[in-house]
């Protein structure tokens, strides 16, 4: 969701609105135990006898942030807590399947699809959409047999994002993707490769919003290189994502997706439901969802890959300041 860095593998996801068929072999051991890739520094296990639980965390910050943020809450619910980081979704849904990992957070309409797809193959009818009710009540009947409890979605959303120039909007009126459509002005898109065919990216911008995209930057999607891109005016346009803490670095803003033309990628729990299944589970990490915003996403994002900060104590200052912790992890 910033830089050339893991937070890119993020980005992908969302463009790709399901992760492609990913490398699997780096560093990654035999499926037995907790040693899935490697360790993160989380959740040492204050805990009060409630047991162990294993939180999932994808290799971009703003999936290190969450899972500091789900351990402390863990924690303080009595149980003991360790997080490992796993790169790809393809290693760390089956762990999750088979208990070696308890807690992931993830993203509604892109875990929808990687299932729909893992269970009905690569060219099943589409389940996620731009309702977030659907698309989740779509994922727990996916999840379900797979032992997969999905908790409740919250309304912090990471999905992609269009962004151009303050000067470009100012100059040609554009708040929306439907203004830019209405302008009439032909733009260059800085974007993967990807994106001349997916969905979501330049044919829908074409169909949705009658866009005149005249070509295709092959930049790294949301990365330093593609926001400069635009900045310098080579391009008129970025791909990146709804959480990007750095847009106004480059004096780029995100233009409103009005046709929700993307996919819901609502922010939420999925639990393996035998040993992360309980009522205690769900609502400790269900405070979140009554806080958590897209904003709040991009701020900690920021703090992380701007300000330098350690996700586990951008998520510690985190659950203080909004009041989540009541026990032991509080003080």
């Amino acid at each position: 969701m910033t830089r050339t860095t893991p937070r890119r593998s993020r980005t992908v996801r969302a463009l790709l609105a399901m992760a492609g068929a990913t490398a699997l072999t780096a560093g990654l051991t035999a499926c037995g135990g907790h040693s899935l890739e490697k360790s993160g520094s989380g959740g040492g296990g204050s805990g009060s006898g409630q047991g162990s639980l294993v939180i999932g965390s994808a290799s971009f910050t703003e999936s290190k942030v969450l899972a500091e943020i789900y351990a402390a809450l863990l924690r303080d619910a009595g149980y003991s807590t360790s997080i490992k980081t796993v790169d790809a979704r393809e290693l760390y849904e089956p762990a999750l399947e088979k208990g070696q990992i308890d807690v992931v957070p993830e993203y509604a309409a892109t875990l929808t699809e990687f299932l729909n797809k893992k269970q009905n193959g690569k060219d099943a009818h589409e389940l996620a959409s731009s309702d977030a009710a659907a698309t989740v009540n779509a994922l727990r009947k996916l999840a379900e047999p797979r032992g997969l409890k999905v908790l409740d979605a919250g309304r912090a959303v990471d999905q992609n994002a269009f962004a151009v120039t303050t000067e470009f909007a100012a100059k040609h009126q554009l708040k929306t993707l439907s203004d830019l459509g209405r302008s009439k002005e032909p733009v260059k898109l800085a974007a993967g490769d990807e994106c001349a065919q997916r969905p979501f990216c330049k044919p829908g911008l074409e169909k949705t919003y009658g866009i005149d995209v005249t070509g295709i930057d092959p930049l790294e999607v949301g990365s330093t290189q593609a926001k400069q891109a635009v900045k310098s005016g080579r391009d008129q346009l970025v791909l990146t994502t709804t959480t990007d803490a750095t847009l106004d670095q480059f004096g780029l803003v995100a233009l409103q997706d009005d046709k929700k033309l993307q996919n819901s990628d609502n922010v939420l729990p999925v639990v393996n439901a035998s040993r992360a299944g309980s009522q205690r589970v769900a609502e400790a990490l269900n405070k979140l969802n009554k806080v958590l915003t897209t904003a709040d996403l991009s701020a900690l994002n920021k703090k992380v890959d701007t300000e330098r900060l350690k996700p586990a104590d951008v998520a510690a200052q985190y659950v203080k300041d909004k009041g989540l912790l009541s026990g032991k992890e509080k003080k």
